[in-house]
């Protein structure tokens, strides 16, 4: 099979595809590698007379135009498995940063302006104790809720579905409405893909309904916030701050967000760890090859 790609991924990653003809010109390409930070356009598939195939480097698919997919017959999949973990080791990370201050107190110290150890000075939060608020309580969400339990916080979810007794046992966590995680919780983790309907699911009504003192976290999409209504939040101490790897108008972060002190920031990171990575090449290949050999069973679909 002949195949191409959106961007430069690691060729060592691909070894498994021996045989096949690797970055192929994209006019002649049967299978297209493309990544969440690239839009596939339908002017991109109509280019691609040969196309039978999309293989997204990554869990999210809403850079693909489904709809030009289906059209022409192309299968879509992606990678979900290898994601889970370092995105939910991130969000958790950024949990404990922003509440602890890691980042803050390493620039204060660096500037020379935080150095004073007295006891009642540069204090911050524990997550012990704390309700977590998950909304998304997928694979992802399901991994930051383990380590959030191993850290003593209490946890509560909102889905579009219910999950089952069981899961709700193992991470001892609690179904309530969209209204009642925003309230309650310390921290909000938006952990849900995108989709039309959720855009902007977060926007100056929600906001208002968190707790001055809670923290709103977003390593999923970055359109499902309001960019603009969180800036006027942080600026009025509507909630207590963020921390953000993922923004609405990506590439570009606004830099009204650069500026403020009670939001932590990081470039689009959640899966980037070099594990993570491998394991992505990997499972791209794997549903490479299983279209190849028709063994749909073996493919991670999304169309």
């Amino acid at each position: 099979m002949r195949i191409a790609f959106t961007t430069e991924l690691p060729h060592e990653g691909f070894r498994r595809l021996a045989g096949h003809t690797l970055y192929a010109k994209p006019e002649e390409a049967e299978v297209l590698v493309s990544t969440f930070d690239y839009k596939v356009s339908q002017q991109m598939i109509d280019a691609m007379p040969h196309l039978r195939l999309i293989a997204n480097f990554g869990a999210g698919y809403n850079n693909i135009d489904l709809e030009a997919c289906k059209a022409r017959g192309i299968r879509v999949t992606n990678t979900p498995q290898p994601v889970i973990e370092p995105t939910a080791e991130l969000a958790f990370a950024l949990m404990i940063n922003i509440a602890r201050r890691v980042s803050e107190f390493d620039r204060a110290i660096r500037s020379g302006t935080g150095q004073s150890m007295a006891v009642m000075n540069n204090l911050s939060h524990s997550l012990y104790g704390k309700t977590l608020g998950i909304i998304g309580m997928g694979r992802i969400g399901q991994a930051l809720a383990r380590r959030a339990v191993a850290s003593g916080m209490q946890i509560i979810y909102h889905n579009r579905h219910r999950l089952s007794d069981e899961i709700e046992q193992k991470y001892h966590a609690t179904y309530v409405d969209f209204q009642t995680v925003l309230q309650d919780s310390d921290f909000v983790s938006l952990n849900l893909p995108y989709t039309p309907e959720v855009h902007h699911l977060i926007g100056k009504p929600e906001l208002g309904m968190m707790k001055r003192t809670a923290y709103l976290i977003n390593t999923a999409r970055g359109a499902h916030v309001d960019e603009q209504a969180l800036v006027e939040a942080l600026k009025s101490g509507i909630i207590a701050g963020a921390a953000l790897d993922v923004y609405e108008h990506e590439p570009t972060i606004s830099s009204e967000l650069l500026t403020l002190p009670n939001v932590l920031l990081s470039p689009h990171t959640g899966t980037g760890t070099w594990e993570g990575r491998i394991a992505m090449c990997g499972n791209v290949c794997d549903n490479i090859l299983a279209f190849a050999q028709n063994e749909t069973d073996k493919m991670n679909i999304v169309l």
